[in-house]
């Protein structure tokens, strides 16, 4: 070291702080521009109500019914096993159903099913219709079905007068049983003109936008 020189201190062997700037005053900020009102939301609509939908049905309830009402027709002369297949008809939401189905609501067999709905195709009970590329029918229940099964009923009356009237000439007309047999004739005769009458009254009652008949009407 050479003489008169001052030993170097520990401080001055740290690397030297640069010297700091001098800060400008921070510039005035823009003052923030007014914020536009949220504009008022539209109030929602009114959902349009849901359509009502059809109770859930009581498959027990509805097994009752079909056994019930067949059983009224099967004592007003219609077979049992066809009118248990007639009901089961009447009474399903689907349009048509197979015989499958039908044995299923049932709990028949399809064969019983088939000879069931032949009878009932017969008597104007019921249609069958072919499923598309299937052999298979599928059956339902036509429309205006107690109106045909009350015209043809009014044509058997209509034949029934016509033997009717014979007997009643072998009879004697003033014979007691020829005035059992002059009587129903007059009734068959009555009723073959008033149902034309009545089946109008019925389409009258049935056009769109009548109002249902009041007790008076009828």
């Amino acid at each position: 070291m050479p003489a008169g020189a001052r030993p170097a201190s520990a401080t001055s062997l740290a690397p030297a702080t640069p010297a700091r700037r001098a800060t400008s005053p921070p510039r005035d900020q823009p003052a923030p521009r007014d914020q536009p009102a949220p504009r008022d939301q539209p109030a929602p609509r009114d959902q349009p109500a849901p359509r009502d939908q059809p109770a859930p049905r009581d498959e027990l309830a509805v097994a009752g019914f079909i056994e019930r009402f067949a059983g009224l027709l099967f004592e007003s002369g219609v077979p049992r096993m066809p009118a248990r297949v007639f009901v089961a008809l009447l009474s399903s939401d689907a349009d048509r159903l197979t015989a499958a189905q039908l044995g299923t609501i049932l709990g028949v067999s399809p064969a019983s099913v088939s000879g069931a709905v032949r009878y009932l195709i017969q008597v104007g009970m019921a249609t069958g219709t072919g499923e598309p590329g299937s052999r298979r029918l599928s059956y339902s229940v036509p429309a205006g079905v107690w109106e045909r099964l009350l015209t043809m009923g009014n044509e058997r009356m209509t034949g029934w007068t016509t033997t009717l009237r014979d007997g009643a000439e072998v009879l004697g007309p003033r014979s007691p049983a020829g005035e059992r047999v002059t009587e129903s004739i007059r009734y068959f005769d009555f009723v073959a003109a008033e149902l034309p009458r009545l089946l109008a009254r019925w389409h009258e009652q049935q056009a769109p936008g009548r109002p249902p008949a009041s007790d008076n009407d009828r």
